[in-house]
Protein backbone atom coordinates (compact mmCIF):
# COMPACT_ATOMS: atom_id res chain seq x y z
CA UNK A 1 0.00 0.00 0.00
CA UNK A 2 3.05 2.09 0.63
CA UNK A 3 4.20 1.64 -2.71
CA UNK A 4 0.43 2.49 -4.41
CA UNK A 5 0.25 5.69 -2.36
CA UNK A 6 3.89 6.79 -3.58
CA UNK A 7 2.51 5.97 -7.23
CA UNK A 8 -0.49 7.83 -6.60
CA UNK A 9 1.56 11.04 -5.40
CA UNK A 10 3.80 10.51 -8.77
CA UNK A 11 0.90 10.42 -11.07
CA UNK A 12 -0.23 14.19 -9.15
CA UNK A 13 3.55 15.36 -9.75
CA UNK A 14 3.10 14.63 -13.26
CA UNK A 15 0.20 16.11 -14.03
CA UNK A 16 1.59 19.53 -11.91
CA UNK A 17 3.16 20.64 -14.55
CA UNK A 18 1.12 20.32 -17.23
CA UNK A 19 -0.91 23.10 -16.93
CA UNK A 20 1.32 25.50 -15.39
CA UNK A 21 2.98 27.26 -18.67
CA UNK A 22 -0.61 27.86 -20.55
CA UNK A 23 -1.38 29.44 -16.67
CA UNK A 24 1.74 31.41 -16.27
CA UNK A 25 2.42 32.74 -19.87
CA UNK A 26 0.49 35.84 -19.55
CA UNK A 27 2.60 37.44 -16.85
CA UNK A 28 5.73 35.28 -17.84
CA UNK A 29 5.76 36.17 -21.57
CA UNK A 30 5.07 39.94 -20.23
CA UNK A 31 8.38 40.06 -18.13
CA UNK A 32 10.30 37.48 -20.75
CA UNK A 33 9.42 40.22 -23.48
CA UNK A 34 8.27 36.95 -25.39
CA UNK A 35 5.14 36.81 -28.04
CA UNK A 36 2.43 35.25 -27.24
CA UNK A 37 2.92 32.23 -29.98
CA UNK A 38 6.42 31.08 -28.04
CA UNK A 39 3.94 28.99 -26.08
CA UNK A 40 3.11 26.76 -28.44
CA UNK A 41 6.78 26.46 -29.90
CA UNK A 42 7.85 25.74 -26.04
CA UNK A 43 5.18 23.33 -26.08
CA UNK A 44 5.84 21.24 -28.99
CA UNK A 45 9.62 21.22 -27.96
CA UNK A 46 8.89 19.19 -24.59
CA UNK A 47 6.37 17.08 -26.41
CA UNK A 48 8.99 16.09 -29.01
CA UNK A 49 10.90 15.00 -25.49
CA UNK A 50 7.78 13.48 -24.39
CA UNK A 51 7.34 11.05 -27.69
CA UNK A 52 11.40 10.27 -27.44
CA UNK A 53 11.34 9.24 -23.71
CA UNK A 54 8.38 6.96 -24.46
CA UNK A 55 9.54 5.30 -27.06
CA UNK A 56 12.88 4.60 -24.97
CA UNK A 57 11.02 3.32 -22.00
CA UNK A 58 11.25 -0.30 -22.91
CA UNK A 59 14.81 0.25 -22.69
CA UNK A 60 15.30 2.09 -20.15
CA UNK A 61 13.18 0.04 -17.93
CA UNK A 62 14.68 -2.75 -18.91
CA UNK A 63 18.19 -1.81 -18.04
CA UNK A 64 17.67 -0.11 -14.86
CA UNK A 65 14.22 -1.00 -13.57
CA UNK A 66 10.76 0.53 -13.43
CA UNK A 67 12.20 2.25 -9.61
CA UNK A 68 15.21 4.29 -10.64
CA UNK A 69 13.83 5.49 -13.76
CA UNK A 70 10.78 6.48 -12.34
CA UNK A 71 12.87 8.50 -9.48
CA UNK A 72 15.50 10.03 -12.16
CA UNK A 73 12.87 11.35 -14.24
CA UNK A 74 11.23 12.69 -11.47
CA UNK A 75 14.19 14.53 -10.58
CA UNK A 76 14.64 15.63 -14.29
CA UNK A 77 11.06 17.35 -14.46
CA UNK A 78 12.22 19.34 -11.06
CA UNK A 79 15.20 20.28 -12.33
CA UNK A 80 13.51 21.70 -15.64
CA UNK A 81 11.33 23.22 -13.84
CA UNK A 82 13.87 24.90 -12.30
CA UNK A 83 15.21 26.43 -15.34
CA UNK A 84 11.68 27.79 -16.07
CA UNK A 85 11.50 29.72 -12.57
CA UNK A 86 15.05 30.48 -12.85
CA UNK A 87 14.92 31.56 -16.90
CA UNK A 88 16.42 34.75 -17.98
CA UNK A 89 14.86 35.14 -21.19
CA UNK A 90 12.56 33.21 -23.25
CA UNK A 91 15.08 31.51 -25.44
CA UNK A 92 15.79 29.04 -22.27
CA UNK A 93 12.87 27.85 -21.80
CA UNK A 94 13.45 25.65 -24.58
CA UNK A 95 16.56 24.72 -23.04
CA UNK A 96 14.36 23.62 -19.83
CA UNK A 97 11.48 22.11 -22.04
CA UNK A 98 13.77 19.05 -23.33
CA UNK A 99 14.42 17.84 -19.96
CA UNK A 100 10.66 18.09 -18.99
CA UNK A 101 9.64 16.42 -21.73
CA UNK A 102 12.11 13.61 -21.79
CA UNK A 103 11.19 13.49 -17.59
CA UNK A 104 7.69 13.44 -17.98
CA UNK A 105 7.30 10.39 -21.08
CA UNK A 106 9.54 8.14 -19.23
CA UNK A 107 7.48 8.38 -15.87
CA UNK A 108 3.64 8.34 -18.07
CA UNK A 109 5.12 5.07 -19.78
CA UNK A 110 6.94 3.42 -16.94
CA UNK A 111 4.23 3.89 -14.55
CA UNK A 112 1.78 2.84 -16.67
CA UNK A 113 3.26 -0.57 -17.33
CA UNK A 114 3.72 -0.92 -13.56
CA UNK A 115 -0.12 -0.37 -12.60
CA UNK A 116 -1.22 -2.66 -15.12
CA UNK A 117 1.38 -5.35 -14.59
CA UNK A 118 0.66 -5.18 -11.08
CA UNK A 119 -2.61 -3.42 -9.94
CA UNK A 120 -6.33 -3.60 -10.87
CA UNK A 121 -8.53 -1.94 -13.51
CA UNK A 122 -9.48 0.37 -10.96
CA UNK A 123 -6.48 2.15 -9.51
CA UNK A 124 -5.10 2.79 -13.24
CA UNK A 125 -8.36 4.58 -13.47
CA UNK A 126 -8.14 6.26 -10.48
CA UNK A 127 -3.84 6.97 -10.70
CA UNK A 128 -5.72 8.81 -13.99
CA UNK A 129 -7.92 10.51 -12.06
CA UNK A 130 -4.63 11.87 -9.63
CA UNK A 131 -2.87 13.20 -12.80
CA UNK A 132 -6.72 15.77 -13.12
CA UNK A 133 -6.11 16.46 -9.49
CA UNK A 134 -2.38 17.65 -10.35
CA UNK A 135 -3.21 19.60 -13.48
CA UNK A 136 -5.92 21.12 -11.80
CA UNK A 137 -3.48 22.55 -8.71
CA UNK A 138 -1.19 23.90 -10.57
CA UNK A 139 -2.76 26.86 -12.03
CA UNK A 140 -4.24 26.83 -8.16
CA UNK A 141 -0.44 27.35 -6.85
CA UNK A 142 0.10 30.19 -9.94
CA UNK A 143 -2.93 32.04 -9.17
CA UNK A 144 -2.37 32.37 -5.30
CA UNK A 145 1.47 33.25 -5.93
CA UNK A 146 0.54 35.53 -9.15
CA UNK A 147 -2.31 37.09 -7.27
CA UNK A 148 -0.28 37.61 -3.85
CA UNK A 149 2.05 39.67 -4.91
CA UNK A 150 5.09 37.09 -5.14
CA UNK A 151 4.94 36.17 -9.10
CA UNK A 152 4.81 33.39 -11.25
CA UNK A 153 8.45 32.00 -10.05
CA UNK A 154 7.46 31.91 -6.56
CA UNK A 155 4.96 28.90 -7.96
CA UNK A 156 7.52 27.54 -10.08
CA UNK A 157 9.25 27.11 -7.41
CA UNK A 158 6.89 25.54 -4.77
CA UNK A 159 5.99 23.10 -7.96
CA UNK A 160 10.05 22.55 -8.31
CA UNK A 161 10.20 21.67 -4.25
CA UNK A 162 7.01 19.20 -4.74
CA UNK A 163 8.75 17.47 -7.35
CA UNK A 164 12.06 17.59 -5.39
CA UNK A 165 10.32 16.07 -2.56
CA UNK A 166 8.90 13.23 -4.40
CA UNK A 167 12.01 12.11 -6.43
CA UNK A 168 14.26 12.02 -2.94
CA UNK A 169 10.62 9.99 -1.87
CA UNK A 170 11.69 7.39 -4.58
CA UNK A 171 15.07 7.31 -4.51
CA UNK A 172 14.94 6.56 -0.91
CA UNK A 173 12.26 3.63 -1.82
CA UNK A 174 13.91 1.42 -4.36
CA UNK A 175 13.85 -1.52 -2.04
CA UNK A 176 9.76 -1.33 -2.47
CA UNK A 177 9.69 -1.99 -6.42
CA UNK A 178 10.73 -5.11 -6.74
CA UNK A 179 6.87 -6.51 -7.58
CA UNK A 180 5.27 -9.34 -5.19
CA UNK A 181 8.66 -9.68 -3.16
CA UNK A 182 10.91 -11.02 -6.11
CA UNK A 183 14.26 -11.19 -5.17
CA UNK A 184 16.77 -8.63 -7.09
CA UNK A 185 17.92 -11.45 -9.45
CA UNK A 186 14.06 -12.93 -10.36
CA UNK A 187 13.71 -8.77 -11.08
CA UNK A 188 16.69 -8.45 -13.60
CA UNK A 189 15.97 -12.02 -15.45
CA UNK A 190 11.90 -10.59 -15.91
CA UNK A 191 13.56 -7.38 -17.51
CA UNK A 192 15.60 -9.44 -19.49
CA UNK A 193 12.48 -11.36 -21.34
CA UNK A 194 11.27 -7.79 -21.97
CA UNK A 195 10.41 -7.62 -25.72
CA UNK A 196 11.81 -4.78 -27.92
CA UNK A 197 10.00 -1.96 -30.08
CA UNK A 198 10.70 -3.93 -32.84
CA UNK A 199 9.68 -6.85 -31.68
CA UNK A 200 6.01 -5.79 -30.12
CA UNK A 201 5.22 -3.66 -33.08
CA UNK A 202 4.63 -7.15 -35.25
CA UNK A 203 2.40 -8.42 -32.49
CA UNK A 204 -1.40 -8.51 -34.03
CA UNK A 205 -3.50 -6.05 -32.58
CA UNK A 206 -0.59 -4.00 -32.07
CA UNK A 207 -0.85 -1.33 -35.12
CA UNK A 208 -4.76 -1.34 -34.57
CA UNK A 209 -4.23 -0.04 -30.71
CA UNK A 210 -2.05 2.46 -31.80
CA UNK A 211 -4.37 3.76 -33.90
CA UNK A 212 -6.83 4.04 -30.87
CA UNK A 213 -4.47 6.23 -28.84
CA UNK A 214 -3.69 8.52 -31.63
CA UNK A 215 -7.37 8.58 -32.55
CA UNK A 216 -8.20 8.99 -28.67
CA UNK A 217 -5.66 11.87 -27.45
CA UNK A 218 -6.23 13.64 -30.85
CA UNK A 219 -9.91 14.16 -30.05
CA UNK A 220 -9.62 14.63 -26.20
CA UNK A 221 -6.83 17.54 -27.03
CA UNK A 222 -8.96 18.63 -30.03
CA UNK A 223 -12.10 19.24 -27.58
CA UNK A 224 -9.23 20.91 -24.73
CA UNK A 225 -7.98 23.18 -27.27
CA UNK A 226 -11.19 24.23 -29.03
CA UNK A 227 -14.24 23.73 -27.18
CA UNK A 228 -14.33 26.76 -25.74
CA UNK A 229 -14.07 28.56 -29.34
CA UNK A 230 -16.96 26.49 -30.67
CA UNK A 231 -19.20 27.60 -27.82
CA UNK A 232 -18.32 31.19 -28.88
CA UNK A 233 -19.33 30.09 -32.32
CA UNK A 234 -22.46 29.31 -31.10
CA UNK A 235 -23.22 32.96 -29.34
CA UNK A 236 -21.72 32.06 -26.14
CA UNK A 237 -19.32 35.23 -24.43
CA UNK A 238 -15.52 34.40 -23.33
CA UNK A 239 -16.86 34.15 -19.80
CA UNK A 240 -19.67 31.52 -20.73
CA UNK A 241 -17.58 29.71 -23.26
CA UNK A 242 -14.73 28.95 -20.54
CA UNK A 243 -17.33 26.67 -18.87
CA UNK A 244 -18.00 24.14 -21.69
CA UNK A 245 -14.25 23.86 -21.09
CA UNK A 246 -14.37 23.62 -17.11
CA UNK A 247 -17.48 20.95 -18.03
CA UNK A 248 -15.48 18.84 -20.11
CA UNK A 249 -11.89 18.57 -17.89
CA UNK A 250 -14.68 17.81 -14.97
CA UNK A 251 -16.12 14.78 -16.91
CA UNK A 252 -13.08 13.44 -17.34
CA UNK A 253 -11.64 13.61 -14.00
CA UNK A 254 -15.16 12.99 -11.87
CA UNK A 255 -15.65 9.89 -14.83
CA UNK A 256 -12.18 8.47 -14.00
CA UNK A 257 -12.82 8.42 -10.51
CA UNK A 258 -16.42 6.85 -11.10
CA UNK A 259 -14.37 4.55 -13.11
CA UNK A 260 -12.92 2.66 -10.71
CA UNK A 261 -15.74 2.05 -8.82
CA UNK A 262 -17.37 0.39 -12.38
CA UNK A 263 -14.12 -1.73 -13.08
CA UNK A 264 -14.76 -3.91 -10.32
CA UNK A 265 -18.24 -5.29 -11.96
CA UNK A 266 -17.50 -4.42 -15.77
CA UNK A 267 -14.29 -5.19 -17.73
CA UNK A 268 -12.02 -3.01 -19.52
CA UNK A 269 -13.31 -4.04 -22.16
CA UNK A 270 -16.83 -3.24 -21.74
CA UNK A 271 -15.72 0.18 -20.08
CA UNK A 272 -14.34 0.64 -23.30
CA UNK A 273 -16.83 0.59 -25.21
CA UNK A 274 -19.53 1.95 -23.33
CA UNK A 275 -17.14 5.53 -23.13
CA UNK A 276 -16.94 5.31 -26.38
CA UNK A 277 -20.47 5.09 -27.23
CA UNK A 278 -21.01 8.13 -24.67
CA UNK A 279 -18.30 9.87 -26.19
CA UNK A 280 -20.30 9.53 -29.63
CA UNK A 281 -23.67 10.39 -28.04
CA UNK A 282 -22.05 13.42 -26.83
CA UNK A 283 -20.79 14.58 -30.22
CA UNK A 284 -24.26 13.62 -31.28
CA UNK A 285 -25.81 16.69 -28.88
CA UNK A 286 -23.53 18.64 -30.59
CA UNK A 287 -25.07 18.55 -33.74
CA UNK A 288 -28.87 19.35 -32.49
CA UNK A 289 -30.07 23.06 -32.46
CA UNK A 290 -29.37 23.49 -29.18
CA UNK A 291 -27.54 26.37 -28.78
CA UNK A 292 -24.64 27.19 -25.99
CA UNK A 293 -26.81 25.19 -23.35
CA UNK A 294 -26.24 22.08 -25.80
CA UNK A 295 -22.50 22.61 -26.03
CA UNK A 296 -22.31 22.65 -22.85
CA UNK A 297 -24.32 19.15 -22.30
CA UNK A 298 -22.71 17.87 -25.17
CA UNK A 299 -18.96 18.93 -23.19
CA UNK A 300 -20.02 17.28 -19.99
CA UNK A 301 -21.00 13.94 -21.51
CA UNK A 302 -18.19 13.70 -23.78
CA UNK A 303 -15.57 14.42 -21.02
CA UNK A 304 -17.22 11.53 -19.46
CA UNK A 305 -16.87 9.02 -22.42
CA UNK A 306 -13.43 9.70 -22.90
CA UNK A 307 -12.92 8.88 -19.19
CA UNK A 308 -12.40 5.29 -19.26
CA UNK A 309 -10.74 5.15 -22.64
CA UNK A 310 -7.26 5.75 -21.80
CA UNK A 311 -6.80 4.08 -18.57
CA UNK A 312 -8.44 0.89 -19.52
CA UNK A 313 -6.51 0.41 -22.64
CA UNK A 314 -3.43 1.06 -20.61
CA UNK A 315 -4.63 -1.73 -18.10
CA UNK A 316 -5.51 -4.35 -20.99
CA UNK A 317 -1.77 -4.10 -22.35
CA UNK A 318 -0.26 -7.20 -20.27
CA UNK A 319 -3.49 -9.00 -21.30
CA UNK A 320 -3.46 -8.62 -24.98
CA UNK A 321 0.11 -8.80 -25.85
CA UNK A 322 1.65 -10.80 -22.58
CA UNK A 323 3.84 -8.97 -19.97
CA UNK A 324 6.90 -9.46 -21.79
CA UNK A 325 5.96 -6.81 -24.21
CA UNK A 326 4.01 -4.82 -22.05
CA UNK A 327 6.65 -2.14 -21.67
CA UNK A 328 7.25 -1.54 -24.97
CA UNK A 329 3.73 -1.38 -26.01
CA UNK A 330 2.95 0.86 -23.40
CA UNK A 331 5.80 3.47 -24.71
CA UNK A 332 4.59 3.05 -28.10
CA UNK A 333 1.11 3.59 -27.04
CA UNK A 334 2.31 6.70 -25.57
CA UNK A 335 4.39 7.77 -28.10
CA UNK A 336 1.43 8.07 -30.53
CA UNK A 337 -0.87 9.46 -28.16
CA UNK A 338 1.49 12.52 -27.68
CA UNK A 339 1.71 12.67 -31.60
CA UNK A 340 -1.50 12.60 -31.80
CA UNK A 341 -2.53 15.73 -28.85
CA UNK A 342 0.67 17.67 -30.15
CA UNK A 343 -0.18 17.46 -34.60
CA UNK A 344 -4.16 17.08 -34.82
CA UNK A 345 -5.38 19.99 -32.53
CA UNK A 346 -3.67 22.74 -34.98
CA UNK A 347 -4.44 20.76 -37.88
CA UNK A 348 -8.04 20.70 -36.94
CA UNK A 349 -6.95 24.97 -36.81
CA UNK A 350 -5.96 25.20 -40.36
CA UNK A 351 -8.98 23.17 -40.99
CA UNK A 352 -11.48 25.85 -39.02
CA UNK A 353 -9.50 28.90 -40.67
CA UNK A 354 -10.69 27.59 -43.98
CA UNK A 355 -14.51 25.76 -43.13
CA UNK A 356 -15.34 27.57 -40.37
CA UNK A 357 -15.49 26.15 -36.27
CA UNK A 358 -18.91 24.34 -37.38
CA UNK A 359 -16.47 22.01 -38.81
CA UNK A 360 -15.14 20.92 -35.18
CA UNK A 361 -18.36 18.76 -34.61
CA UNK A 362 -17.33 16.17 -37.29
CA UNK A 363 -13.57 16.75 -36.69
CA UNK A 364 -14.38 15.07 -33.58
CA UNK A 365 -16.63 12.45 -34.61
CA UNK A 366 -14.52 11.41 -37.28
CA UNK A 367 -11.65 10.63 -34.87
CA UNK A 368 -13.78 8.75 -32.02
CA UNK A 369 -15.43 6.47 -34.85
CA UNK A 370 -11.58 5.92 -36.39
CA UNK A 371 -10.50 5.32 -32.33
CA UNK A 372 -13.64 2.83 -31.83
CA UNK A 373 -13.13 0.83 -35.22
CA UNK A 374 -9.49 1.00 -34.14
CA UNK A 375 -10.32 -0.95 -30.55
CA UNK A 376 -12.84 -3.60 -31.51
CA UNK A 377 -10.03 -4.60 -34.42
CA UNK A 378 -7.78 -4.64 -31.41
CA UNK A 379 -10.59 -7.03 -29.38
CA UNK A 380 -10.70 -9.03 -32.73
CA UNK A 381 -7.18 -9.99 -33.58
CA UNK A 382 -6.06 -10.44 -29.95
CA UNK A 383 -9.00 -12.16 -28.73
CA UNK A 384 -7.61 -14.83 -31.23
Amino acid sequence: MVLLAIIYIAFISLGLPDSLLGAAWPTMRAELGAALPMAGAVSMVCSAGTIVSSLLSARMVRRFGTGRVTAVSTAMTAVALLGYALAPSAALLFVAAIPLGLGAGSIDAALNNYVSLHYEAKHMSWLHCFWGLGASIGPVILSLCIGGGAGWRAGYLIIVGIQGALALALFMTQRLWRAHGESAAEDRASRQRMLTNAQTLRLPGMRAVLMTFFCYCAAESSMILWIASYAQHLGATAEQASLASSLFFIGITLGRGLNGFLSIRFSSKQLIRGGTLLMLAGIVVLFLPLGYAGCLVAAGMIGLGCAPVYPCTIHETPRRFGEEASQAATGLQMAFAYVGSTLMPPLMGVLSGVLGLGVMPWWVLGLTLVMLASSEMVNRRTGR
